[in-house]
Order: structure tokens, then sequence, then C-alpha cells
């Protein structure tokens, strides 16, 4: 699923703090924190796949919820961010 989403053009998310991020992500990844999801969501663009990850799928699976609530379409948890590795 992970190839045909970035073929489509999807925006990879990670949901972790900025210090987790900077002690290990998965590259092509944007880093927006949970709690500044709200307030970044212009950087999010609703016409293509967003791919959200995390530590755990906690985070991302609450954030797929706020970008559901907020019109996107396409959003999709893919839990931790080292499945982004593969």
């Amino acid at each position: 699923m992970l190839p045909a989403l970035r073929k489509d053009g999807a925006t990879f998310v990670d949901v972790r703090s900025a210090g987790e991020f900077a002690s290990g992500n998965a590259p092509g990844t944007i880093n927006i924190p949970l709690q500044e999801l709200g307030s970044r969501l212009g950087e999010i663009p609703k016409s293509s796949p967003v791919v959200l990850c995390c530590a755990s799928g906690t985070r991302s699976g609450m954030a797929k919820l706020m970008l559901k609530r907020k019109g996107y379409q396409k959003v999709y948890n893919v839990g931790t961010w080292n499945k982004l590795l593969d």
C-alpha cells in the first residue's frame, strides 16, 4: 500500500515530538507534532492522501481522527514510523 500512496503523491507526516523526530525518522516525512497539528493544517494538502505515523500508532490514530473531522478524505495511519523504512 505504501508504494502506491507514494506514487499518488501522498504527504507523509510524523506526529511525534520534534525531539523524537530528530532522534530518528523515515526519509520523506515531515514532522508536525500532534499538539501542533490543528494550527499547521495548511502544510498538509487535502487534495492528496495523507499517511500518518508516530512511535506506536496512538498519536497518529488521534491525528487521523482530527484530519477526518477537518475534511481530509484519504488519511492512513501506518502506526510506528519504522514501517516507512521498508
